[in-house]
């Protein structure tokens, strides 16, 4: 398309990390393709960067929302090479790569070489106490179970029951997996969350022999991929919010704040939409990403397409709550000598788990002090801040040994932010995107597609942006 064309014009939905990506991708390929495009990305609040932002406060450095990213999925890590600011990647502390569960009210080391359900090194699993001899010999029996034929997708708490028994799933996976989703395993669908253990079954027909097989490879390699992979984790010296400050200024010419949107309509030949604002104001424009949560996806879409707004709002979200507490070294007479623990739900506790991260990222406390970030998912995060904060602290204080109060706490609350990929997830984003095809000139991104980590949303948005040029 020649300049002489006449400019079109883009609009998001949306300003989290997906619609900042989204906008981001659309801005440069359309310089690239020599498209001559308008953009204009709509965020409902006062903020861009959705629930990535950090706080700086009396020498801590405080993540209200997740304050790290995976980078063995690509998408982050290019993004941050490309606007500049892969020189700020900071990773975990090389010196306590470990993390803990609990049992019986005590931390217990996760044994080396264990993979979220299941041993790659006999050694350390036979050693643990996580586990009774019965569950060990259960365990076990996963070298000789037939792989499952049937290729319908599964619940991941079955999956783990069927292959390594009950204790398995109790002891380690539910806690480690509700780490990860704030989800309930016993529906999580294991197609969309962990399909790598499915190929596992395949390949080997048994998971811990594909672990022991990975194990192998990598002694030959020289890398570690049994196992927490700890290294893999990065995160900025200034914080989380150095992407979403980046990519901001990067598109801050496009951002709209404080622009609600309330209804879209599509014209009756197809061509063009129309963005109704809270303040009265329409906007129109050719091309419309929307990255919002399904649901809110869902209510904008109204009766444009009802089969499309049906499967949207069969993602269903969970709410979750974040609480930093920042203490004296002295206060804490646990070592600390990991990155944080994960909580079975048998224990009954409060929490989901907490993260160290005063000593799982550098320069994130001043000297002498640490900053804790506890973890509470549904219902316990509806409850009010005070009532958060003394939860966490009458968990904390038996497991660390907790000799003081906090110098100060502070609450995240994560409203319906998560989605929950249940059992069929994979059917149901397939008629989703069957149905949005059917609307010229839209997509849909977001955490509640193909994944919720902050690489699967940059990447969503980018394919969303994507998608819409090559509509053009």
């Amino acid at each position: 398309m020649s300049k002489n064309s006449g400019r079109k014009h883009a609009i998001i939905i949306g300003g989290g990390i997906t619609g900042l990506a989204a906008c981001y991708r659309l801005q440069r390929e359309a310089t690239a393709r020599d498209i001559p495009l308008d953009i204009t990305l709509l965020e409902a609040g006062g903020r861009v960067g959705g629930v990535i932002q950090t706080e700086h406060r009396d020498g801590f450095l405080i993540e209200h929302g997740p304050d790290a990213f995976i980078s063995t999925k690509p998408a982050a890590k290019a993004l941050c090479e490309e606007i500049g600011i892969a020189d700020q990647f900071i990773g975990t502390n090389p010196k306590v790569r470990r993390s803990f569960v609990i049992r019986d009210g005590t931390l217990h080391p996760v044994p080396e070489g264990f993979y979220l359900m299941a041993p790659g090194s006999f050694k350390p699993f036979l050693k643990t106490p996580l586990f009774s001899w019965r569950g060990k010999l259960r365990m076990a029996l996963d070298l000789f179970i037939p792989r499952r034929e049937r290729d319908t997708d599964e619940a991941v708490a079955h999956f783990v029951r069927r292959r390594l028994g009950t204790e398995a799933f109790t002891r380690m996976a539910q806690p480690m997996i509700g780490g990860i989703y704030t989800s309930d395993a016993e529906n999580l669908s294991l197609q969309a969350t962990f399909p790598r253990f499915l190929e596992m079954e395949k390949a080997h027909g048994s998971i811990i022999k594909a672990l022991r097989a990975q194990k192998k490879q990598a002694a030959q390699t020289s890398r570690d991929t049994s196992g927490p992979r700890y290294s893999l984790f990065l995160s900025f010296k200034s914080g989380m919010q150095t992407l979403t400050d980046t990519l901001t200024q990067a598109v801050s010419s496009s951002i709209r704040l404080n622009a609600k949107v309330e209804h879209i309509q599509q014209t009756s030949d197809g061509n063009r939409w129309h963005v109704s604002l809270a303040n009265g104001e329409t906007l129109n424009a050719e091309l419309l990403c929307i990255a919002l949560p399904a649901p809110h996806t869902a209510a904008l879409i109204g009766d444009l397409s009802s089969p499309l707004t049906s499967k949207l709002n069969a993602i269903p979200y969970a709410s979750s709550a974040t609480v930093n507490l920042a203490f004296r070294r002295e206060d804490i007479t646990h070592p600390l000598d990991g990155m944080g623990f994960v909580v079975p739900a048998t224990e009954n506790l409060s929490l989901i788990g907490c993260s160290f991260s005063s000593i799982k990222f550098e320069s994130r406390a001043p000297a002498d002090h640490v900053l804790l970030r506890a973890f509470v998912g549904e219902p316990t995060s509806k409850k009010t801040e005070m009532e958060l904060i003394e939860l966490c602290q009458a968990d904390l204080t038996p497991l660390l040994g907790l000799k003081d109060a906090p110098q100060f706490a502070i609450v995240s609350k994560h409203s319906q932010a998560m989605a929950q990929y249940q059992v069929g997830h994979q059917d149901v984003v397939s008629s989703i995107e069957q149905f949005t095809s059917e609307l010229r000139g839209l997509a849909l991104a977001g955490n509640g597609y193909h994944g919720v980590g902050i690489p699967d949303c940059i990447q969503s948005g980018e394919e969303a942006a994507l998608t819409l040029l090559d509509a053009l």
